[in-house]
């Protein structure tokens, strides 16, 4: 198993950084013991992909994908009314924090072949769902947006030593030149 994403990581790399986190409607949940043919309702009438299964206290105990219906319910010829999503969810799936780094979810979310991941709070109450998709516009021209700003910050922020730098760099080059111009 791999190690959990960093934690506090810089601003502008967070998960409540990405627009989506704030813009997305509230996550479609249920609990445990509701119906597998009322999941499948919910999911179809919000357009959703998922639902995420919570206790009374709103912390996640599972994920029902469509993925999950069409191989444990539709594939295992099993009856959406009579069928708990408790028999079907992925139980105690990953979950991340609003200030965790976005690029090691996305990394492990890719590697690991999951496309939804609850947010939660620090008492484990769900908050959010961010999918693959919503993550899909951080485009290489904005990942290299980031990564010339931290530059610049790392560079501002050592500011004395590039000047020391490259004033060991240039000084041979000037005396180079005032050599050749009085030799």
């Amino acid at each position: 198993m791999t190690s959990a994403p960093t934690r506090n990581a810089r601003h502008g790399l967070r998960l409540r950084d990405r627009p989506e986190f704030s813009r997305k409607t509230a996550p479609l949940t249920m609990s445990a013991s509701s119906m597998a043919k009322d999941a499948v309702a919910e999911m179809a009438a919000s357009n959703f992909g998922s639902v995420i299964i919570v206790d009374a206290d709103n912390k996640v105990e599972g994920v029902v994908t469509e993925r999950d219906i069409l191989r444990r319910l539709v594939n295992e010829g099993r009856d959406p009314a009579k069928t708990p999503l408790s028999d079907i969810m992925t139980a105690n799936p990953r979950t991340a924090q609003a200030d965790d780094d976005m690029l090691e979810w996305l990394r492990m979310m890719s590697n690991e072949r999951f496309r939804r991941l609850p947010v939660v709070d620090e008492d484990g109450r769900l908050i959010q769902v961010l999918t693959q998709g919503d993550f899909v516009s951080y485009t290489w021209p904005d990942l290299l947006s980031q990564a010339s700003s931290l530059g610049k910050a790392t560079v501002m922020r050592n500011f004395p030593l590039v000047l020391i730098g490259a004033g060991i760099l240039i000084y041979p080059l000037i005396l180079a030149l005032a050599l050749g111009a009085f030799g």
